[in-house]
């Protein structure tokens, strides 16, 4: 139990548009049990690119600037100049921790984990920093897009 990210990011590919030219295939296996997907249908393809576990403060930012100040556990579309906007914010309280309760402070929460600007506070800033340049280092504005959420 306890506070659940996610970053997730979707790809456009409208494989069902004969028009995009579009070509692949998708053969998955679970448990030795072949899963059928007809690869014409498929619109977008999902995948979890950043998870963090009680990462308050990265949370309460994303709460903030992204989700209206409303808390809710559901999922919420990121703009790629907030994921930039987040990643110029890790960077700054890694170069000076003292930044840390200014810019990014933690927030208390059902099962948030610490609030304290300790060792574990800034290994979720260079994860946090990581996330970010991975999935952005491949960012294309025509097929991608970025979705947080959030369970506890």
């Amino acid at each position: 139990m306890g506070l659940d990210m996610y970053l997730t990011r979707k790809t456009y590919i409208g494989a069902q548009y004969e028009h995009r030219n579009v070509k692949g295939t998708i053969d998955i296996t679970i448990g030795g049990k072949q899963i059928p997907i007809n690869f014409n249908r498929v619109c977008y393809v999902e995948e979890d690119v950043g998870y963090w576990r009680k990462a308050n403060a990265i949370h309460k930012w994303f709460v903030e600037n992204v989700q209206d100040g409303e808390d809710n556990c559901k999922e919420h579309y990121v703009e790629k100049e907030k994921l930039e906007e987040l990643l110029d914010i890790c960077k700054k309280v890694k170069e000076n921790h003292e930044l840390a309760e200014e810019l990014l402070p933690t927030t208390n929460g059902f099962f948030f984990g610490s609030t304290e600007y300790d060792e574990y506070y800034f290994e979720d800033i260079e994860h946090t920093i990581k996330i970010i340049e991975d999935t952005l280092s491949d960012y294309d504005m025509l097929l991608h897009e970025h979705y947080y959420r959030s369970s506890w």
